[in-house]
């Protein structure tokens, strides 16, 4: 009885092992495809989408739950991105999660705030800088324009301005296909 005992114990070990071995050597992190399509999308963190996040949404995407039309700050040229990875059909944006706009960065009027944090706390990306009744600023090139510190303060003194095209940030643009009349209808 021992013996087997013993037995059935080095089995176990021996298993274990090759079982933690092959979890090690064989480890995946993450999915690929979500990393791929999280690359694509603008790092907003903006929820226009529904999703919290563009990790998210990009994993809702991946397991076929989101449609990859429904990121506006990521715009036509993101959908097109999206549907050649996936080899899914281009779809124009979702009205739904709103309208493709420009570029923008929040700015506060530092002579109008008055330090109620309420900017900081709804920024997704730590792009307000400030103390609780002490005056906040935006941090540019951390902002990613997803307008969410606007609607929260109490006093108005953040606005939106539209980041102009520098030769640093310009980027060329998805191409357009346009049919002619007779091309549309056939």
């Amino acid at each position: 009885m021992l013996t087997a005992l013993g037995v059935m114990l080095a089995l176990a070990l021996v298993i274990g092992a090759l079982l933690g071995y092959a979890s090690i050597r064989f480890k995946v992190e993450g999915d690929p495809l979500v990393d791929k399509i999280d690359a694509i999308l603008p790092q907003t963190q903006c929820g226009q989408c529904g999703y919290p996040g563009c990790r998210p949404y990009a994993t809702a995407i991946a397991g076929g739950e989101a449609d990859i039309n429904q990121c506006p700050p990521g715009g036509d040229e993101g959908i097109h991105k999206l549907a050649d990875l996936l080899g899914r059909e281009y779809k124009p944006l979702n009205a739904e999660n709103g309208i493709e706009k420009p570029k923008a960065v929040a700015v506060i009027d530092e002579n109008d705030c008055i330090g109620c944090t309420l900017c900081l706390q709804a920024c997704p990306v730590d792009a307000i800088s400030g103390a609780a009744k002490q005056m906040h600023t935006v941090i540019a090139p951390l902002c990613t324009g997803c307008e969410l510190c606007v609607a929260p303060c109490p006093v108005d003194c953040i606005r939106m301005e539209e980041v102009g095209e520098t030769v640093q940030s310009w980027k060329w643009r998805y191409p357009v296909v346009r049919l002619k009349p007779q091309e549309r209808a056939a």
